[in-house]
Formats: C-alpha cells, structure tokens, sequence
C-alpha cells in the first residue's frame, strides 16, 4: 500500500514539474531580430567602469534544455520568501544573474533570446527597489547595481546589437536609470547620497 502512495505522489510531482515546464515555456514572448553586427559603433561613456560585481550567472543559461527547471525553482524561491528586504535582494540576485546570461547570449549570436533574457533581468532590478530607506547599505549596493547594468548594457550589449535591435536595447537602459534615481530619492530622505552617477551630470 505504501509503495502505490509512494508512486501516485511521484507522478504526479513529475505531471506537475511537466504541466509548470510547458506552461513556463508556452508563456515566453517569442522575438525575432536580425544576427548581431560586430562593428565599430562607438558608445558613449564608454571608459566608464563600475566597482560592482555581478552575480555569477551558473552554467545553466536560457538556451538549455535545463533552463525551464532552473527558472522553476528562481520562481519557487521567490513565493516562499516572504521576508519583504529578503525578496528585494533576492530581485536584485536574479537582475544581476540575468543580464550576465544577455551579454552572454549577445556574445554567443543569439539576439532573441538575450534580449529576452535582458528584458527580464531589468524588470528584475526594478522590482529590487525597497518601499523604504531603512537598509542604507542594500540602497547604496542596488545604486551601484543600477549604474553596473547600465554600464553593461552600453559598452557590452548595445555594440553588437544588430541596427533593428539597437532601439530596443536603448529603451531598456530607462529601468537602470529609473531603479538609480529611486534609490538616490530614498537615500536623501534620510539626509544620504548614493554613489554619484558618472553618466549623468545632475
């Protein structure tokens, strides 16, 4: 009796897993772009070096059959992490593994599924902004983090994006410069500064 309720709950903890897996992968939003071109586009600001490190992405990116359980398990972590400063840093975690895995997909020709990839880490990073300025210190990191994403996405991403996918990937620099100037508002409202963004004089 035992091992027929061992085997029931089996399949369908793998009925689930598969029913999860097509329904994550039916839900992707599916983009066509033209190959990268590798030219000599010139990038503003392009010297500009942020000291933040990003997360390291794994060995597992969107292009793996794996991915769809790695994606799983991100978004069974995040439900059961009901600790409000826990889920924005765990935003910012998976904004910064994400557009490691875009730059990496963009280097590999691969501009659908970076800019996919892309989309979804900066939509990430703004999900990472707390409500509060209570911790200062998670402020000053995700300030740096948004000035890191921007650095990326201009001098890493956007040379080697093809000329139809350029537009795109300009519009999608407005979540790291929005993310930077919540942060820089949270942090005045307690008499703070984050660090200073060298794209932009104020």
């Amino acid at each position: 009796m035992k091992a027929k309720i061992v085997g029931i709950i089996t399949t369908l903890i793998v009925a689930f897993t598969v029913l999860t897996v097509s329904v994550l992968k039916s839900a992707s939003v599916p983009y066509a772009f033209s190959p990268m071109v590798l030219s000599e586009s010139k990038v503003t600001d392009k010297d500009i070096k942020i000291d933040y490190v990003l997360a390291y992405p794994g060995g597992i990116l969107p292009d793996s059959p794996l991915w769809y359980i790695k994606a799983l398990r991100d978004k069974i972590w995040y439900v059961v992490t009901l600790n409000p400063s826990k889920k924005v840093e765990l935003n910012l975690l998976f904004a910064d593994k994400r557009l490691s895995m875009a730059a990496s997909l963009f280097k590999q020709n691969k501009p659908d599924l970076g800019f996919s990839t892309l989309t979804k880490a900066e939509k990430y990073l703004i999900k990472a902004i707390p409500k509060d300025a209570k911790d200062t210190a998670y402020l000053n990191k995700l300030a740096l983090a948004s000035l890191k994403h921007r650095e990326v996405i201009e001098n890493e991403i956007l040379p080697i994006s093809s000329e139809d996918l350029k537009p795109e990937v300009i519009k999608s620099i407005d979540y790291s410069k929005e993310t930077y100037k919540k942060v820089r508002d949270l942090l005045r409202s307690v008499g703070l500064n984050p660090s200073p963004n060298p794209f932009e004089v104020e």
